[in-house]
């Protein structure tokens, strides 16, 4: 028999006072974590001059990051699962900001690549670190809003991140004889350092330990989880067996085909704003920031659809193929419209991010626990590869072409086959899962 279920009102009272605990903090996180891993992009504009780096050599640096990520991603979360979210976070933040600082020290090739490669090191598991802290603080049927809160960070560092690179660039450039894009580096990478040492005293790592939740809230929490345990079934707990599982490989592929246009866009989209006719670095980033912050909108609102519709596959799907039509055009108009060029990137970027949060809600629905550690972190970890390929590969092909197009359709290519594989391999949410779902929308102000 499933546990009995909790008081609608208390739960969202208490799911309210957990939100504003940890979403800001974990969300300033990742918008630190995200500035920091692709600042790149914007010293870009300046770096390659200066240290006579050729587009393939930007393209392998800027992709070598996930290579680092890759082989530390499933350590990292099983870390977290052994010690903790707090300290494991900490650590994390305090060592990709170091590594950001250090950044501006780059003269070499090899150097740019090493540090590049540590990034991926130091910042592997936060973000599948997050995903599964909050499964151990949300159930099911909250989890796409929540993660589409937590994810919109990356676009929120994609509008702050933008002009505040340009700012640093065009007013720093030459300040106590370094260039605006060593002051990028340093001015980004030490609030990180900062940030780091105070997520030891501010995090929590389970609701049973949170003392800023009243005995009856925890009891509530409690209550809500072994709940949703129940109306899931079995779940696979089992660390090796959830790295065998069929369903995380299948996960692995559509993530993969997503984070190849995320990649894409997020390293090569100021060169493409460029490309369109917009010179000035402060322009450009203002550019990227509307971009981003119509990215931030459709990750909470498709998020928060999802929840309280309780699908996630067409939620998932339809947002990559809007973005992947959207960067076909884009490799169309870039040399005929730069005005509709800037809108296409915008769609295409909307599109790719609001698909992320709700595809995280796919491997929580047949993993728990360890398994769940494992299976989040490999899956992130493989399909983050994605990030190491398209920008090489958008380097050399914009290098031996002049141009963007060709590997914007590539792109495209693989976030059509999102939609495909998620109706090949995906099945619909169990009915237990999307009754809750319409229960709890019932409720809920629209």
């Amino acid at each position: 028999m499933a546990p009995e279920q909790p008081s609608p009102a208390g739960l969202d009272e208490t799911y309210r006072r957990i939100t504003w605990r940890l979403l800001p903090f974990l969300m300033f996180l990742w918008v630190l974590s995200w500035i920091d891993r692709v600042n790149i992009g914007f010293a870009k504009l300046q770096m390659l001059a200066d240290l006579k780096f050729s587009e393939t050599v930007y393209g392998i640096g800027a992709g070598i990051f996930f290579i680092g990520y890759f082989l530390c991603e499933v350590p990292s979360n099983l870390l977290l699962e052994h010690i903790g979210a707090r300290k494991t976070i900490a650590r994390i933040t305090l060592l990709w900001g170091l590594c950001c600082v250090a950044m501006m020290f780059v003269t070499t090739a090899g150097l740019f690549y090493l540090l590049r490669f540590l990034l991926g090191v130091f910042e592997a598991g936060f973000y599948p670190g997050v995903i599964l802290f909050l499964t151990y603080w949300y159930p099911t049927e909250r989890r796409a809003k929540v993660f589409g809160l937590f994810m919109s960070a990356s676009a929120i560092a994609g509008v702050i991140g933008g002009p505040l690179a340009g700012t640093i660039m065009t007013g720093l450039d030459g300040v106590n004889g370094w260039s605006g894009w060593q002051w990028v580096f340093l001015l980004e990478g030490i609030p990180s350092i900062l940030a780091g040492i105070v997520t030891l005293f501010y995090l929590t790592d389970r609701p049973e330990k949170a003392g800023w939740l009243t005995p009856e809230q925890r009891a509530l929490v409690a209550a809500d989880l072994a709940r949703d345990a129940a109306a899931l079934g079995p779940r696979e707990h089992r660390i090796l067996a959830s790295l065998r599982d069929v369903r995380v490989w299948q996960c692995i592929a559509i993530f993969f085909c997503i984070i190849t246009a995320n990649s894409a866009l997020t390293f090569f989209g100021p060169s493409v704003v460029r490309e369109a006719g917009y010179t000035d670095p402060l322009t450009i980033g203002w550019i990227m920031s509307g971009a981003y912050l119509c990215g931030a909108a459709g990750m909470i609102l498709n998020g928060r659809h999802s929840d309280r519709s309780g699908e996630a596959r067409f939620h998932c799907g339809i947002p990559a193929l809007i973005g992947a039509m959207a960067i076909a055009l884009l490799g169309v108009l870039v040399p005929i419209s730069p005005a509709l060029s800037i809108v296409a990137l915008t769609v295409a970027i909307a599109g790719t991010m609001s698909a992320i949060p709700v595809f995280w809600q796919i491997p929580g629905r047949f993993l728990a626990g360890s398994a769940a550690a494992a299976g989040i972190a490999l899956i992130n970890a493989v399909a983050n590869l994605a990030g190491f390929g398209a920008p090489a590969v958008m380097g050399a092909l914009r290098e031996q072409t002049g141009s963007a197009a060709t590997g914007l359709w590539i792109v495209a290519g693989f976030e059509v086959a999102t939609l495909l594989l998620i109706l090949l391999f995906i099945p619909p949410a169990p009915a237990a899962l999307v009754r809750r779902a319409a229960a709890r929308a019932a409720h809920e102000p629209a």
